[in-house]
């Protein structure tokens, strides 16, 4: 059983690991790491074929509170928008975040500003208000799928959600600059069905061949995504919040993961490797001491330059590959 000490608050907590790994990924992130800007070189990947003078020439001016969002708006913008994303370092909390002066005159000058919501960046939503802007469009996720406060805001890892934030994305670039709802289309199109392919593809084959099959996690974050993929998450509710949240998960709960794990009741574990405090530490020990294959996600973009579909795709790889260990399928 685990004997880890308690986890403390997530001011101290969720800081220090981050700290921590950001030395591991330094390394890697050196060669493919951003500027805050998340700009339209990266959107035309998406192949539209449209030559970026086409259309009005114009460009949209986004500000994404995190790169995930920031990633996939730069992408369906391409030529036609400029998008910065304010938390682009593996090492900052977004829940934590203190915004700047910088972050200040960015929102203010913005035509489209994307946050998450659900409580999850409410810095962001102190900057829209402390920052008006005459005619911008603002996009809150949370809000746009109907997920109230209180409830899990880890939304990019649904992919429904994710597929609505596309729809929805677009439809406001098309509403700031009209001229170039066409182009904005052609984006869409392709992003969804080229670049997204194999993202796609990964989430229906675990959902067709895996279905059903129980995991424990570290944190809430995996629940959009075990629920996007079929999975049946065992791990207590109470135990995911409370990690996620950076709060002390209670010994019951504690004790409730250590009989899954050790009973094998989990065919996999899943952690976030960007909060892994001594309590997950210890489970992931202990998983992998059962024979219980272990896979990872992050919360935010790892490694920092790369992109929505890189970042996700490789983690989709990675608990397809522990669910095929798992179950010999």
């Amino acid at each position: 059983m685990s004997t880890a000490p308690a986890v403390p608050a997530r001011g101290s907590s969720r800081r220090s690991v981050r700290s921590a790994l950001v030395t591991a990924v330094a390394t890697v992130t050196a060669v493919t790491a951003t500027a805050c800007s998340t700009s339209s070189p990266q959107a035309g990947d998406t192949g539209s074929g449209a030559p970026a003078g086409s259309g009005s020439g114009r460009t949209v001016q986004v500000v994404a509170a995190e790169n995930f969002w920031g990633s996939i708006a730069s992408q369906l913008g391409g030529s036609h928008a400029k998008v910065t994303s304010i938390i682009t370092n593996p090492n900052a909390d977004p829940h934590d975040y203190e915004a700047t002066s910088a972050d200040a005159r960015a929102v203010s000058s913005a035509q489209y500003v994307i946050v998450n919501g659900v409580g999850y960046d409410g810095w962001a939503d102190k900057l829209l208000s402390t920052n008006p802007g005459s005619g911008r469009t603002e996009l809150k996720v949370g809000d746009l799928v109907g997920v109230k406060s209180g409830g899990n805001p880890h939304r990019w890892y649904s992919p429904a959600d994710v597929h609505k934030v596309i729809e929805q994305i677009t439809a406001g670039y098309k509403k700031i600059d009209p001229a170039d709802a066409a182009y904005f289309d052609r984006q869409k199109n392709t992003f969804e069905t080229t670049t997204l392919a194999p993202y796609n593809k990964l989430i229906s084959d675990i959902k067709a061949k895996y279905a059903g099959t129980p995991i424990g996690a570290s944190e809430s974050i995996v629940t959009p995504l075990s629920e996007g993929l079929g999975l049946k998450m065992l791990t207590p509710e109470t135990f995911l919040d409370a990690m996620s949240e950076g709060t002390d998960p209670t010994a019951q709960d504690k004790t409730t993961i250590d009989q899954q794990i050790k009973n094998k009741q989990i065919k996999i574990y899943v952690y976030n490797s960007q909060n892994s405090t001594p309590d997950v530490q210890a489970q992931v020990k202990e998983a992998k001491a059962a024979g219980i294959p272990v896979a990872t996600v992050t919360e935010t973009l790892a490694p920092a330059g790369a992109t929505f579909q890189q970042w996700q795709t490789g983690q989709l790889q990675g608990i397809e590959q522990a669910l095929a260990k798992a179950t010999g399928k």
